[in-house]
């Protein structure tokens, strides 16, 4: 009996950790100016404020996570070895730095970086003028243990602020359709592959920059709508409507406004294997301390469906 009993503890512990390991979460997190220099117009992220964003990825645990508004690769550093030391050891990094010397795009994941391809110094024309992408776009595969490959994409596009240079919409418009061509011929290049784009898009879903990079057709993005895990259930009055659960990413204290800006979009490969049941916004007291964003996570499973 005893040998039974043993056994069947054994069955249970390997069957937890197996399914355990049948998923992986990928995350998004716009950590606002996580700098550690203090240039003309940002300052320097307050340790209170870093020690948010570490505890906030540190609950969350995703295996892959993208940055927005990280600053250089000493910050970047210092927030690795931060969430090490909190439990979460990110071995493979990636750190790309556009046209904004200021802030910039990063990766840190649990899984090996198979490739890079670092978009750093793309360029539009607008009404006669040559404009770049401000901060680039990071392009990496990745490998899980499973041998599962995913391809992931992150951005950050034009700020809402209005600039000098042209209307901020047209140029988030040129930068997403940039973003979409990186994608179509990533899906050319294997059109097979799994494709993620996470990141913050600085606009809502139903307008010109963000359509641009759901795409249409055959090559449409699916979006992971992350929400707020509050038990909302209710269904959409409009069929055409999304649920009305809590899916707001950034607080705008100027206009005192909530909006979903941040998003993780797969193509028809990698949504097969999408689990929404593991998919959320991250809702926590004094979210706001470490950043103006909230991160959202979403989870797959790892084999090709």
């Amino acid at each position: 009996m005893a040998f039974i009993r043993i056994f069947l503890v054994a069955l249970l512990l390997v069957s937890f950790s197996g399914s355990a390991a049948d998923t992986f979460t990928v995350a998004t997190y716009n950590v606002e100016n996580y700098l550690d220099v203090k240039n003309d117009t940002r300052e320097v992220k307050s340790p209170e404020a870093r020690a948010k964003v570490v505890s906030n990825i540190a609950t969350m645990k995703p295996d892959v996570i993208g940055f927005q508004e990280m600053g250089s690769t000493n910050a970047f550093f210092e927030l690795r070895s931060s969430l090490k030391a909190a439990g979460q050891d990110y071995p493979y990094w990636e750190h790309v730095a556009g046209w904004d010397t200021n802030i910039h795009v990063a990766l840190l994941s649990k899984f090996p970086i198979t490739a890079r391809r670092p978009h750093t110094k793309e360029s539009y024309l607008l009404n006669g003028r040559r404009l770049h992408v401000s901060r680039g776009f990071l392009e990496a595969d990745l490998k899980t243990p499973s041998g599962y490959s995913f391809t992931v994409f992150v951005a950050h596009l034009k700020s809402r602020r209005q600039v000098a240079e042209a209307d901020e919409s047209e140029m988030r418009e040129q930068e997403a359709l940039i973003l979409r061509e990186k994608i179509d011929l990533r899906t050319k290049a294997n059109p097979r592959g799994n494709i993620v784009v996470i990141g913050d898009l600085n606009n809502t879903k139903d307008t010109r920059s963000t359509r641009a990079i759901i795409g249409r057709g055959n090559g449409t993005l699916v979006d992971t709508r992350p929400a707020e895990r509050n038990g909302d259930s209710v269904k959409p009055k409009n069929p055409r409507w999304d649920p009305s659960n809590i899916t707001w990413t950034h607080f705008y204290g100027k206009e005192d406004s909530y909006s979903r800006i941040d998003y993780i979009l797969v193509n028809r490969g990698m949504a097969a294997e999408w689990n929404k049941a593991g998919t959320y916004v991250f809702a926590t007291a004094n979210w706001g301390l470490a950043s103006d964003h909230r991160p959202i996570i979403a989870e797959f499973w790892m084999k090709d469906e």
